[in-house]
C-alpha cells in the first residue's frame, strides 16, 4: 500500500456497546424496578438501570432522548419511559415501560389509600399522617426561602415590590395563579429590560 494513501479511520477508544434490546417482560420488570426505587424522583435511577447497568442506551442517546421528552406534555419521566419502549420495542414496548413505571405506585398508593378509608380516624395514623404534612410544609417554606435568598440579598426595591405584589394575589386575594402569571411573566420581562438598558446606557 502506498505512503501516500489516507490512514485507516481508528475506531474510538471507548466504542459505544449496546446489549441486546430487551424483551417486553424484561422492560416492565425494568421499569417497575426504577419507580419502586425512585421515590422522589425516577431519574436517577433511571439512567443508572438503562446506561450504566443494562447498557440499553449509550449516555449521549439517553441525554438527547430525555432532551426530547421535556417538549412532550406531561411528567419527563413517563415521557422517557414511553419513548424509550417504543425505541427499542415499538408500541408494545413504550406499553410495557409505561406499565412498569407507574402500574407498582399505583398499586400502593391505592392499597394505602384503603388503609387510610379503614383506619383513617385511628388516633396514631391522624399523628403521623399530620406529622408528615408538617415536614412536607417545613421543606416547601425552607425551599421557598431558599429561592428567595439570592433576590433578597440584591436588595431591589422593584423585584421585591413585584414579589409582594404576586404574593400578596395570590395568598391574600386569592386571585387565580394562571391570571396572576399572565401578568406578572410579561411585566417582569419588560421591568428587567428596562432596568439593564438602564444600566448599558
Amino acid at each position: 500500500m502506498s505512503t501516500d494513501s489516507a490512514p485507516a479511520a481508528q475506531e474510538p477508544d471507548h466504542p459505544a456497546i449496546h446489549a441486546p434490546p430487551p424483551g417486553l417482560p424484561a422492560l416492565f420488570l425494568a421499569f417497575a424496578r426504577m419507580s419502586l426505587a425512585g421515590f422522589g424522583g425516577v431519574l436517577v435511577f433511571a439512567r443508572h438501570a438503562i446506561v450504566d447497568q443494562h447498557r440499553w442506551m449509550t449516555a449521549d442517546e439517553f441525554n438527547e432522548t430525555f432532551a426530547l421528552c421535556h417538549f412532550l406534555p406531561g411528567p419527563n419521566i413517563v415521557n422517557l419511559s414511553m419513548v424509550f419502549g417504543s425505541r427499542l420495542r415499538g408500541i408494545a414496548g413504550g406499553v410495557a415501560a409505561f406499565t412498569g413505571l407507574l402500574l407498582p405506585p399505583t398499586l400502593i398508593m391505592t392499597v394505602l389509600a384503603i388503609i387510610y378509608a379503614r383506619f383513617g380516624d385511628v388516633e396514631v395514623l391522624r399523628r403521623i399522617l399530620a406529622g408528615i404534612s408538617c415536614a412536607a410544609v417545613g421543606l416547601l417554606i425552607a425551599v421557598v426561602f431558599r429561592m428567595m435568598t439570592p433576590l433578597l440579598k440584591q436588595m431591589d426595591v422593584v423585584v421585591l415590590i413585584l414579589m409582594l405584589g404576586v404574593f400578596t394575589a395570590i395568598g391574600v386575594f386569592r386571585w387565580p395563579l394562571q391570571a396572576v402569571l399572565l401578568i406578572a411573566i410579561p411585566l417582569s420581562i419588560a421591568v428587567t429590560y428596562v432596568m439593564r438598558r438602564k444600566v448599558a446606557a
